[in-house]
């Protein structure tokens, strides 16, 4: 297999799942058919490459107790960039992007289960610290599909058809939340770069193993997966594409659009009179251009007419919520 092409297939494996064994990058190289050396190598060149952005556990902010929400802040130009990183300073944000709406600010915003201030509050003194004109919390009533997964290869079907998962209730204890905390830090590219994490958790590999697939199998772990740099992976156009869908038809409607393949995450969220959109898909593509076109065959597979496409034209932070951080609690205290 030419390197190129065995990278392609590599980013697309590796984003679709990670293997939770002591020796992962070896059962890689197996399914690729070569060596557990040549994929470290080629793991550390995209990583140095900056096309690989974290290889780690995603989970469920719900289901470990946060509150969380997508919100939308309408800043005036000239006070973007202050406010960027007001907002960016919480440890609660994990995405914050500039978009090209009036409401121009968007960023998702998480509060531990213990927190003081509470979801309202915390968004409420980032609106006044940022002088922010206007603000708009959009929590998520459904959730259809959230799956970042770039294909790659370009061998992706245009549609896939989803999964209906059920999960068992998991009541965590405190080996739960050491390994997630183990779970969440971006692992090293070496042959067992889960040794170290075992090692501070105190527990034994098999055990540690046995609850990470727990933790899977339960739905508090998403999946462990490695998620891309879409620019520099060459997924150059992003757009939140926005649509007013009546009541009725929104579950319908926001299952069909899920299976789009270039869509990552969609969601139903309350609509408001100075926004009437309430289902959010996020699509992906190389180009805008591309996106353009996948969105219009949306509408009219939907037929809906009343739709937007808010387009990512920053990126001021994006990474993984960090769960079980005293940061939280640290800022909290200075706002006291």
């Amino acid at each position: 297999m030419e390197n190129e092409k065995m990278e392609n297939e590599l980013l697309f494996q590796m984003q679709n799942s990670f293997p939770m064994v002591e020796k992962p990058f070896e059962v890689i190289a197996k399914a690729l058919n070569t060596t557990e050396e040549q994929i470290l190598t080629m793991v550390q060149k995209l990583k140095d490459e900056k096309i690989i952005r974290q290889t780690s556990a995603i989970f469920d902010t719900k289901r470990l107790g946060y509150k969380s929400s997508l919100v939308a802040f309408k800043v005036d130009e000239d006070k973007v960039d202050e406010a960027a990183k007001i907002i960016n300073a919480h440890p609660g944000v994990s995405h914050n992007y500039l978009r090209n709406h009036d409401y121009n600010i968007w960023f998702t915003m998480a509060v531990t289960p213990d927190s003081k201030l509470g979801l309202e509050k915390t968004i409420a003194i980032l609106k006044e610290r940022t002088g922010a004109k206007d603000a708009i919390i959009l929590p998520t009533l459904k959730m259809f599909k959230i799956s970042v997964k770039m294909d790659t290869t370009g061998k992706r079907a245009k549609k896939e058809k989803l999964k209906k998962l059920a999960h068992a209730e998991l009541n965590l204890t405190a080996k739960h939340v050491a390994v997630i905390k183990a779970l969440q830090q971006d692992i090293e590219v070496v042959s067992e770069p889960f040794k170290k994490a075992i090692k501070r958790v105190g527990l034994s590999a098999d055990t540690f193993f046995e609850i990470a697939h727990e933790l899977k199998n339960a739905g508090v772990m998403r999946r462990f997966a490695t998620i891309l740099n879409h620019r520099k992976a060459g997924f150059g156009a992003n757009a939140m594409s926005v649509w007013s869908v009546p009541e009725e038809d929104g579950e319908r409607i926001g299952k069909e659009m899920a299976e789009f393949s270039a869509v990552s995450h969609c969601y139903l969220r309350p609509s408001y009179p100075n926004w009437p959109y309430n289902l959010f898909a996020m699509v992906h593509a190389k180009t805008q251009e591309e996106c353009d076109t996948l969105i219009e065959e949306m509408a009219k597979e939907s037929g809906l007419t009343e739709y937007s496409k808010l387009y990512s034209t920053v990126e001021f932070k994006k990474q993984r919520l960090v769960y079980f951080d005293d940061a939280f609690k640290a800022w909290e205290e200075a706002c006291a």
